[in-house]
């Protein structure tokens, strides 16, 4: 009974530390994303939401860059986009590790390294659920500090309020709104999560498959392969998601009630179905280094820490 017991105890103790290593590792992935990925990213978001103010990406680019600068324009939202991925990456990774361990033991897979790339992609479906709870208040905040420039443009309202930061911002939706208004646009997050981080861990797993030589594990395929399949999986990622991005970057900008279906709907009859994709080029370039360096950083952390407390 004694021997028993100490099995389960050291059990839930690797649980644990296999779910902090995980967390860890994921956080770091997520800020090094941020810093490689943002200015981008802020061009993706005006262009979702106000695709008629611009003539393209480079425009975009040029007049965010000549009106606001690089810290208040290009890097506009960096702190709730640092929290945003934070949040997101590292419930997103240790969900997935948790989601791996639940499909393994359902399946009857002795280890986690042995589950298939689908398998794989199973895990990050369902792992996406739990951090879309914790993503959508921080990129609420985020999407509307990039674009608070152009929806003071579209409501003439006075150019004191665009120097609101994200803790005032925060303060003043939970006044109007309450709680509740940190979660506008929830429902088109999770649709555009979970089946986009089903692509995302499915394309990576599957290039690592295919970059790895006959005999290697895809874990020893090198930092730069790794980077390969990080940009993989992160371009097919938005392809496949980006229209739900779009109106989920709608519905919080310009914080709509409306039902993400209908905003859908309303899009392709008013401005034609090229505008679902209006910013898809900033993205996939911003998303090749960026997904690539949140990859390596997550994978090669979780590979150090591993072996720090394995020789400790």
């Amino acid at each position: 009974m004694t021997f028993e017991f100490n099995e389960k105890k050291n059990q839930q103790l690797k649980n644990i530390k296999a779910g902090l290593i995980d967390f860890v590792s994921g956080s770091l992935g997520g800020i090094a994303l941020v810093y490689v990925g943002q200015p981008l990213d802020t061009i993706k978001v005006k262009m979702q939401t106000f695709p008629s103010m611009y003539k393209g990406m480079v425009n975009c680019f040029l007049q965010t860059l000549k009106t606001d600068g690089i810290m208040n324009g290009l890097y506009a939202g960096t702190i709730p986009a640092l929290v945003a991925n934070v949040a997101e990456n590292s419930v997103l990774f240790a969900a997935y590790g948790g989601c791996q361990k639940i499909i393994s033991n359902i399946l009857g897979v002795q280890k986690i390294q042995d589950l298939t790339s689908i398998q794989n992609a199973w895990a990050g479906f369902f792992a996406a659920f739990f951090s879309s709870l914790t993503l959508c208040p921080t990129e609420l905040i985020k999407c509307k500090l990039q674009a608070i420039k152009e929806v003071q443009i579209e409501s003439e309202s006075s150019i004191s309020e665009k120097k609101i930061g994200p803790w005032g911002l925060t303060r003043q939706i939970l006044k109007n709104q309450g709680m509740r208004g940190l979660f506008t646009g929830l429902s088109s997050t999770i649709a555009r999560e979970m089946p986009g981080y089903f692509f995302f861990f499915g394309g990576y797993e599957v290039t690592r498959e295919l970059l790895a030589k006959p005999n290697e594990n895809r874990d020893d395929i090198g930092w730069q392969k790794t980077m390969i399949a990080g940009a993989v999986g992160g371009s097919i990622l938005w392809l496949v998601i980006f229209p739900a991005d779009v109106v989920k970057s709608r519905i919080q900008v310009k914080n709509l009630k409306t039902p993400p279906l209908i905003v859908m709907k309303d899009i392709v009859r008013n401005e034609g179905i090229n505008s679902l994709y209006s910013g898809l080029k900033p993205t996939l370039i911003r998303t090749i280094p960026a997904t690539a360096t949140l990859f390596v950083t997550y994978e090669y952390t979780k590979r150090f820490m591993l072996n720090f407390f394995e020789n400790n």
